[in-house]
């Protein structure tokens, strides 16, 4: 079945088969200021297997029940939200729950599960709040969050077609349409996973499986091995790279550190001189890992380079793109990605920089059939139509039992299109510029390297000079901009010292939040 035929211009999407639906958009929604209100009691919610509002009764026996829950649920969500400059963008206190209200006895009312709700969302990290800037998690757009409640709704499993139907051709198509975005040829295609973290191990264990030489190493492991199999990244790589080298079964030591300039980023020839002594000392290298926008500062290894380096070694690229991968859709700052396209593999998260709802994460493989030659382990108990080229991605994966969260990823394309996601793009990387600029009116902060993207690492050198001390000072002037100016700010720990952090996300931050935080800076006692 072909997804495209489903979906067009002149089809609406929930009427694609003529079915008839109920119109959402024709219900006037009733504000409320508190989740628990007007709840309409349900019958015998402490008896019975299916009574009350425990499930949706597929004959329609409660639904004006469920429905006046879940527009309760929907109405104090909003409400919460919509007031969220008003809550601190992380918490300091949050409900105590009993151990007695950990697994309870019996049941509780509606109106207590509404209560328990809006006591979730306010002990919740608020990233919400303009001046939440500490870590990549951004608001979520409305789209997403639309496709979290279809998703959690009809509970499929993309482990197989049978299983998620309209979810597996969807992430199967759209993965190959993402991959002609970063410049990947036709053969290439993908799959999400739950984090970054699963897909960087993913692209790495294909990688071991189909670069060592062994006869068939995803079945018979690496005890065929009479060198130790290494990895190059860079020494300010994300830690799963490391993870992923543990588990699989390489040990954390198999990740060689490559030294990176004074802006952060690999130094091409640091990375040939190490592979060139890894060969030398009797190791065995198969992978080397990009990074496109490190955690803590925001840079960008030197894609093209480095893709020239692993063609060259025969060894496998792969690019950990989960954040800065998002640049892919403006046109002004996609050049900063030049190289990409020459990836074997790529690991991308729409969770972080296109708003989409956690967790939703992709990786990319310039050849989508190696899957099957190196990776695919079939499941015998799932149906599949062999000869309409159907595969169950469970069986490509890592993961077997996941929720179809290529819903709300896609949701979020079709409202903003490549266009609104650009805006949003150019926006922060504007935004990271204005704080760049406040900072360059100041001597006394210094930048860990110069912004490439939306980060912005900063510290207040003022005081002693001592590294320690500085960690210090700048651990209380991250606390008083959260007591007294209400923002967060995260404090990494960078060349031996603790750093601030922004992360210029939130469409809603506005040079006057700026102004008052350098402000606030300006006045801050040494």
């Amino acid at each position: 079945m072909n997804f495209i035929k489903i979906v067009n211009e002149a089809t609406p999407i929930f009427n694609a088969r003529a079915h008839s639906c109920t119109d959402f958009s024709s219900r006037t929604p009733k504000r409320v200021t508190d989740f628990s209100t007007t709840i309409a009691p349900s019958t015998n919610h402490k008896t019975g297997l299916t009574s009350g509002n425990k499930f949706l009764d597929p004959r329609g026996k409660n639904l004006l029940s469920v429905q006046n829950l879940l527009h309760q649920l929907v109405d104090g969500l909003t409400e919460e939200l919509s007031n969220a400059v008003e809550l601190a963008p992380v918490p300091t206190e949050w409900m105590s729950i009993p151990k007695s209200q950990l697994i309870p006895d019996q049941p509780v009312s509606d109106t207590e599960l509404l209560e328990t709700c809006r006591q979730l969302v306010r002990g919740s990290m608020n990233p919400a709040h303009p001046r939440y800037m500490g870590h990549m998690d951004p608001l979520p757009s409305i789209s997403s969050v639309m496709g979290s409640l279809v998703t959690a709704a009809v509970n499929n499993n993309v482990l197989s077609r049978e299983m998620s139907p309209i979810f597996s051709e969807l992430e199967q198509q759209l993965m190959r349409e993402l991959a002609l975005l970063f410049g990947l040829p036709e053969t290439a295609g993908g799959m999400l996973q739950s984090g970054g973290t699963l897909c960087n191990l993913q692209a790495l264990t294909v990688a071991r499986n189909s670069q060592l030489g062994l006869k068939d190493v995803h079945k018979n492991g690496l005890i065929q091995l009479t060198s130790q199999p290494v990895i190059f990244a860079s020494e300010l790589c994300h830690s799963s790279i490391q993870k992923s080298a543990m588990i699989l079964g390489l040990g954390t030591e198999a990740v060689l550190p490559v030294k990176v300039d004074d802006q952060c980023r690999i130094c091409p020839k640091a990375l040939q001189n190490s592979i060139t002594q890894a060969r030398q000392s009797g190791q065995l290298p198969f992978a080397v890992v990009a990074t496109a926008g490190t955690t803590v500062t925001g840079n960008i290894d030197p894609l093209s380079a480095i893709a020239k380096i692993c063609q060259n070694e025969k060894l496998w690229f792969h690019v950990d793109a989960s954040y800065g991968g998002a640049a892919i859709f403006s046109e002004t700052h996609k050049p900063c990605l030049q190289g990409i396209d020459r990836a074997d593999s790529i690991t991308f998260n729409p969770q972080k920089w296109c708003y989409v709802t956690k967790a939703c994460a992709l990786v990319l493989f310039r050849e989508e059939k190696i899957l099957d030659r190196h990776f695919r382990i079939a499941h015998p108990y799932m149906s599949l139509n062999e000869e309409d080229h159907e595969i169950n991605l469970g069986e490509w994966g890592i993961q077997g039992t996941r929720a179809p969260e290529i819903a709300k990823w896609w949701l979020t394309l079709l409202q903003f299109g490549k266009s609104g996601l650009e805006k949003l793009i150019d926006h922060s990387y504007d935004m990271a510029n204005r704080f760049n600029r406040l900072i360059d009116e100041r001597d006394f902060i210094e930048c860990a390297s110069v912004s490439e993207m939306n980060i912005v690492c900063f510290r207040d050198t003022r005081g002693s000079q001592d590294e320690t001390a500085r960690g210090e000072r700048n651990q209380r002037l991250q606390r008083g901009l959260m007591k007294d100016r209400q923002t967060f700010v995260s404090l990494p720990r960078f060349r031996n010292s603790r750093w601030l952090k922004a992360v210029l996300l939130n469409p809603f931050t506005t040079e006057n939040d700026l102004q008052e935080i350098f402000d606030y800076i300006d006045h801050f006692e040494v």
